[in-house]
This record gives C-alpha cells, structure tokens and sequence, in this order.
C-alpha cells in the first residue's frame, strides 16, 4: 500500500510539473474580462501610477501567466505591460501582427468609439514563445485603454 501512495505521488507531481491540475492552464476570456475590470477600478480608486506600478509587477495580482495587464494612451503609447517592461513608453500605435493587422489602432478605435470590446490578432505568447492567436479584451478608462487577452489553443 505504502508503495501504490508513493507511485500515486508521484505522478501527481509530474502531472502538476506538466500542466495538469491547473498550474499552467490557459487564461479564459472571462478571467481576461474579470481581470482588465479589477484594472479599471484600481486606476479609478488608486490612481495612475499606484495602478501602474501594480501592472508591471511579474509577481504582483495582474500578472497570471499568459495573462497580464497592459496600459495604453489613446495615441498608442505603453504606460504599463505586465509581461515585457521594455515596451513601457514605446508609441505602438502603427505596430502588427504577424499578419500585418494593426491591432493596436483597432484597439485605440475601439475604446474611442465604444469603450470596450474585443480585439483579435496573432502575438508571441510570453509563456510558450510561440506566436499564438490571441483575443484581447480592452476598456476604456480616462485618456487609455487597459487591455488584458487570452491566447486561444
């Protein structure tokens, strides 16, 4: 019996290393909805630069893995990007996908026009490194867009 617990242990570890049990699972589009919401109401309750500091944080609540908060003017420029700080400051407005979408502009639209929405194209995934599809949430919040997506497997 001692034996059969041990060997039950143990794959239970490898099961966990491997993704299973939900360690590595991917994000759904409502955690992505839930997650740029409590974003909002930390940029509404605390400010900019408390929420901001927040989002860049690897460790901190908005960043979960493939999912992570990124904060954006309307005129394209990163204020916040919870997976890669080197974007932070870097006007994006004009930049693509891998299939030439400006997504960006489509999201700065968006939150112009109706405050918040969804926005598809193809991005390299933080986590795998591969480039993925990914479905982005965006709200509108004063003069930015706070943004947070799934990739979709």
């Amino acid at each position: 019996m001692k034996r059969l617990i041990t060997k039950s242990a143990l794959w239970l570890g490898v099961a966990l290393m491997a993704g299973g049990g939900g360690i590595a699972r991917a994000a759904t589009t409502d955690e992505a909805v839930a997650l740029v919401k409590q974003a909002v109401q930390l940029v509404k309750q605390d400010g900019k630069e408390k929420a901001f500091a927040e989002f860049n944080n690897p460790d901190g609540r908005f960043v979960k893995g493939e999912l992570y908060i990124v904060a954006v003017s309307l005129d394209g420029v990163v204020l916040a990007h919870g997976a890669n700080a080197k974007m932070i400051s870097k006007n994006i407005l004009e930049i693509k996908d891998t299939d030439g979408k400006q997504f960006v502009k489509e999201q700065t639209s968006l939150a112009k026009t109706k405050g918040s929405g969804w926005v598809d194209f193809r991005w390299p995934n933080p986590v795998t490194k591969a480039i993925e599809p990914k479905t982005v949430y965006i709200e509108k919040v004063d003069d930015m867009l706070i943004a947070g997506g799934v990739y979709k497997k």
